[in-house]
């Protein structure tokens, strides 16, 4: 049965998110159907399509008590939104439907794990979340919460553990039919974990030790937790909450880390790399899918914690998600490309090779707001680089978004704050990428976002950019001379 505040919740959006043109939102990154967006929830591939549920307030485009946003797709790239799936409307979840993820049942129903949470006062008088694990049941399109929830509540915590930070649980399914469930934890030390719960059904769970540590080496608190194998090693995905920048790792301070090792089955992840996973400003609690044809595929939420501003109140919706990323490793790296379906939107090619470029340059046929550009940087002459190259994007007179190679640095920079922001938020970061011969970048294009690609995909550098549309001019800049190979393709659904 479809409760009150679910079914307002459904009569909301649907209402709200006919009023929103379909040229006012990204091409191919999903967006809410109405109001706010964050984490994506219940990334998964169940009856023939690929289910993506997100964190979501379908009332108003601010974070705000948390229900479940539901959309489908066939190919990753076109999206159809189905009705709201979950609504804080029982005791255990009044605060909030919080994040999860969703499996298939053999019985062929679906199931949904997340967060519930409900408010308690402590002993200081302070209102806290108290978070528990909770279950959901359903046929892809309406869902049924258990009865027995919370399967998990603070009785199965580890001690020192908080009943406050203990949320986000990553399901997974086993070969031998039984469930493992990693959850993200707070221990005493104040730091981030990841615990394990064991289950033989999905509804009865038993704690099964520590999957991984922080011990206050990234951040405080890990969120978000991603768990699978990929080319014969075990990745971990987490979003740890103030981390301090080390170097040119980490510089967001609400992040994404990769821990990539070596795993048993049931105890700690033996680490042997740690990586952020993306360099850029806005990217935050990725989850991933298996493919039918074996591909591990990453989206997450193509937004910062603390660039939420960006986006005025008012705006019909606020949030959107990445790109899909296809996922493997290279030399004990995580590495990423842009999801292969993506060139099926490419129109006709607008090529340019050994182009000159020592001042400001407009290249006729390249722009506009949904493209995909691959750029092959070099000095010229070889032997005296440049001091820096530039490529403008999302540009006219009075907007641009930046990004900037200095060769005698290493360095690549993106930076949005000519594009149109009237807040103090973060608008630049910097990837060390090495001095390299020649440059090579891919870049995405999606009316309201940038995603960048270094190489073959060793560094991603993400931002979410909300200049006025009219903004479409493609500028190339050089201080100093180089030549760039240029094939620039308009996207389209």
């Amino acid at each position: 049965m479809i409760s009150q505040k679910l079914m307002a919740a459904r009569q909301t959006e649907a209402q709200n998110g006919k009023v929103i043109r379909e040229g006012d939102r990204p091409c191919f990154h999903l967006t809410p159907m109405s109001g706010w967006m964050n984490d994506p929830n219940g990334f998964s591939f169940y009856n023939g399509k690929y289910h993506m549920f997100y964190q979501y307030n379908p009332y108003s485009s601010t974070w705000d008590r948390m229900h479940w946003g539901h959309a489908v797709s066939s190919d990753l790239l076109h999206w159809e939104y189905l009705p709201a799936a979950l609504a804080p409307d029982e005791v255990y979840d009044e605060g909030g439907c919080f994040s999860g993820s969703a499996a298939a049942m053999p019985d062929g129903r679906m199931l949904l794990m997340y967060t519930g949470v409900r408010n308690e006062r402590d002993e200081t008088g302070r209102v806290r979340d108290v978070q528990t694990q909770c279950m959901a049941f359903g046929d892809g399109t309406d869902f049924e919460k258990y009865e027995g929830n919370p399967v998990v509540d603070e009785t199965q915590l580890p001690e020192g553990a908080s009943r406050w930070d203990f949320r986000d649980p990553k399901i997974v399914r086993q070969a031998d039919g039984t469930w493992l469930a990693f959850v993200g934890s707070r221990p005493q030390d104040g730091s981030g974990q990841i615990l394990m719960y064991r289950s033989g059904d999905a509804l009865h769970w038993s704690y099964a030790g520590k999957l991984a540590e922080n011990h206050d080496r990234y951040g405080k608190m890990w969120e978000c937790p991603d768990f699978f194998e990929l080319d014969g090693k075990h990745v971990l995905l987490v979003s740890p909450q103030e981390m301090l920048p080390e170097g040119f790792e980490f510089h967001n301070g609400y992040g994404t880390v990769c821990l990539i090792g070596d795993w048993d089955g049931k105890g700690a992840l033996a680490e042997d790399h740690i990586q952020a996973i993306d360099y850029g400003i806005d990217f935050y609690a990725p989850q991933t899918v298996l493919t039918p044809d074996g591909r591990r595929v990453m989206i997450g939420w193509l937004q910062n914690w603390d660039s939420l501003t960006i986006r005025e109140p008012w705006e019909p919706w606020a949030g959107q998600m990445s790109l899909p990323r296809e996922l493997f490793l290279k030399d004990g790296r995580l590495m990423q490309r842009p999801l292969r379906e993506l060139a099926l939107l490419r129109g006709k090619p607008v090529t340019y090779e050994n182009r000159l470029i020592n001042s400001p340059t407009q290249l006729h046929g390249i722009r506009g707001r949904v493209l995909e550009i691959e750029l092959v940087v070099r000095p010229k002459p070889m032997e005296q680089p440049y001091h820096r190259f530039s490529l403008w994007f999302a540009a006219n007179e009075k907007y641009h978004t930046g990004l900037s190679y200095r060769p005698y640095e290493g360095t690549l920079k993106i930076d949005r704050k000519f594009s149109g922001s009237r807040r103090g938020i973060i608008h630049q970061r910097r990837a060390l990428i090495g001095v390299r011969e020649e440059l090579r970048v891919r870049i995405i294009l999606d009316r309201f976002s940038a995603e960048v690609f270094v190489g073959d995909g060793e560094q991603v550098m993400s931002v979410s950019l909300y200049t006025p549309l009219e903004a479409e001019d493609i500028i190339f800049r050089c201080d100093g001379s180089a030549l760039i190979d240029v094939k620039c393709w308009k996207l389209g659904i």
